[in-house]
């Protein structure tokens, strides 16, 4: 099936069909032509997910949501991580690559890896499953999940004895959910989280002092505003938290396909067509501001009416807070900016 599908791109001629038979099924790269005019590296991700896609089954939006999880904790780990292909970020260690008791660390041999039960592929027919290679690294992962079948819960299932982390799972379940929702890979605008134009005011307060339910930090930038004013999602992502919390009352949490986690606290209320798993779009209301919090549920007005906006990045095991206000000002001026250029 590799060697017809080989010819089927028209990158393997049929002479090489034989010698592919001893070979592990592959998928090869698009002509070393194409390559030599400017790459958009979106359209040549999903170029690759479409292709390992057809040869597999797997939607390619499940392989997307494996490869931009990667890519996330790639960019919130530098020191421990590298970025393995050109274009995949997924990254294999070299001990799981080859095998734990496989003396070779830097083993490209597939059949030697086999033996020693390492993850390593060769997907594109070369005779060589290498870390750095696109579509061996791609292929390796879809193999894995091959094993465990195509329903979703089997997905999930596959997951888990990849990983064995709940937390990634659940990440890169909610960027399939997300990729399979707009069926396109650039998915990265933003929107200021009020609208533009209304009467509001916020400065930098992150890492300020906050006392009330014992002395913390102040985890975000507090956006002061009139009492029932739009509440927008300033991202494409899905709502992974919705309800009530002592300390930001009415609050809501979004996350996106970079696993930032976006806070939104002491709301009045919601949009009531959001639940968890909803999927959101930039500028899209969500709820409204209020004064909720400090209190059990229901509490209102314990302060001016304002949205507290958090944002939080994932690291694979625990999330931290950084501060939104650069975020929030770059927003800010590109709304402002699009409205000047339509008027």
């Amino acid at each position: 099936m590799s060697c017809l599908l080989s010819i089927a791109l028209g990158v393997v001629g049929s002479g090489s069909c034989a010698a592919a038979t001893d070979r592990e099924s592959h998928i090869e790269h698009i002509p070393a032509a194409a390559a030599k005019s400017p790459v958009n590296p979106l359209a040549k991700r999903l170029e690759l997910y479409e292709q390992m896609s057809a040869f597999t089954g797997i939607p390619w939006y499940r392989l997307a949501a494996i490869d931009q999880y990667e890519r996330t904790i790639t960019k919130a780990r530098p020191k421990t991580r590298e970025q393995l292909g050109e274009w995949i970020s997924i990254f294999v260690s070299e001990s799981k690559w080859v095998g734990d008791l496989n003396p070779d660390t830097h083993d490209q041999i597939p059949s030697s890896i086999r033996w020693f039960s390492g993850i390593g592929k060769d997907g594109n027919g070369d005779g060589v499953a290498s870390r750095n290679n696109d579509i061996d690294l791609l292929y390796s992962i879809a193999d894995h999940l091959m094993k465990y079948g195509a329903a979703e819960d089997d997905y999930a299932i596959g997951l888990w004895h990849y990983y064995h982390n709940t937390r990634a799972v659940q990440r890169i379940r909610q960027f399939s959910l997300i990729y399979a929702a707009f069926g396109k890979l650039d998915l990265f605008d933003h929107a200021f989280p009020v609208p533009v134009g209304t009467n509001y005011s916020y400065k930098g307060t992150w890492g300020t002092r906050r006392s009330w339910g014992g002395y913390r930090i102040h985890e975000g930038t507090d956006i002061f505003a009139n009492h029932g004013v739009s509440v927008r999602s300033t991202c494409y992502g899905i709502v992974e938290i919705k309800g009530w919390n002592p300390y930001g009352g009415w609050r809501l949490g979004i996350r996106d396909l970079n696993n930032i986690y976006h806070y939104y606290a002491h709301l009045s209320g919601y949009d009531k067509s959001l639940q968890v798993g909803s999927i959101v779009h930039p500028g899209q209301v969500v709820g409204w501001v209020g004064s909720s919090g400090y209190g059990k549920p229901g509490t209102q007005g314990k302060f001016p009416p304002h949205l507290h906006y958090g944002v939080y990045r994932d690291r694979g095991l625990v999330e931290w807070s950084f501060d939104p206000y650069p975020l929030l000002r770059q927003w800010e001026g590109a709304e402002r900016r699009q409205k000047r250029s339509k008027s």
